[in-house]
């Protein structure tokens, strides 16, 4: 199934990132999601369209999960679905930065099987298969294999790093930060940095794609407590997310405290 689902999702990224450019960011007609959800734009319909009409086509049997896209609870009875991102970063593609990201999974039986993260503007084409590895415009990826130590480089925004959430306060790395969850997992995979770690509850179309390209380049990646990752939830959150190398990985979720709002 990987095998045929992959380039499958190579093709619909790249098709979407087409549709995403065509757009000028900030010119964008933009509006914001009732409940505080955040803002989306017409770029993020359109990919959506894009991509519905795309993968539903080539899988009519399989579920879907979109974030621009209702939720309908018939995909809990899906065996396989796709999870989907159209623009994952829409505040950096307002401002006219390069960091946002086209997240596309597939999902069988809770589990992430092939997946692609598209970067347009910076034209980087993360993908992975469950058993085939994660590369980055071909070239395969390889985690760290760094420990918690100064100079480990962990991506995160600043809340996380407070010392409330940790048992001996914030571990002694360095925090950096990049707006898309998506991106944020592909850089891990790709070893550019060591871990990632998000501590509030996580969208699944955020990190579906990325926490296979983690973990088919070696990395793990777990919720917050350390349990694993199961998708396609009646609620589709997750409990946080810690991403790095198995010694990096160990370390934050030994670190952390018990969990409170980040």
């Amino acid at each position: 199934m990987p095998a045929a689902d992959l380039p499958l999702l190579i093709d619909a990224a790249r098709i979407a990132g087409r549709v995403a450019t065509s757009f000028t960011g900030p010119a964008a007609a933009r509006w914001d999601k009732p409940g505080d959800a955040g803002p989306v734009t017409e770029a993020d319909l359109a990919v959506n369209d894009v991509l519905a009409s795309t993968l539903r086509l080539a899988r009519p049997d399989y579920g879907w999960l979109s974030e621009e896209t209702e939720d309908d609870a018939k995909r809990l009875s899906a065996d396989t679905l796709f999870i989907i991102d159209p623009i994952d970063g829409t505040r950096s593609f307002v401002e006219g930065a390069r960091t946002w990201a086209i997240s596309i999974a597939v999902a069988h039986q809770g589990q992430i099987t092939a997946a692609a993260i598209y970067l347009p503007r910076r034209d980087k084409l993360y993908a992975a298969g469950k058993g085939l590895g994660a590369t980055l415009n071909n070239t395969p990826l390889t985690a760290t294999h760094a420990d918690m130590e100064p100079g480990s480089t962990v991506l995160a925004a600043r809340p996380n790093f407070n010392d409330k959430h940790w048992r001996n306060g914030a571990p002694p790395v360095d925090r950096h930060y990049r707006p898309s969850l998506a991106y944020r997992l592909s850089l891990v995979g790709e070893g550019r940095f060591d871990g990632m770690i998000t501590l509030r509850p996580s969208w699944e179309w955020d990190i579906a794609a990325g926490a296979l390209i983690v973990s088919e380049a070696g990395g793990t990646i777990t919720d917050r407590t350390g349990a694993p990752l199961r998708f396609n939830n009646s609620h589709p959150a997750l409990n946080g997310v810690v991403a790095a190398g198995p010694r990096l990985h160990s370390a934050l979720v030994n670190e952390l405290g018990p969990e409170r709002a980040a």
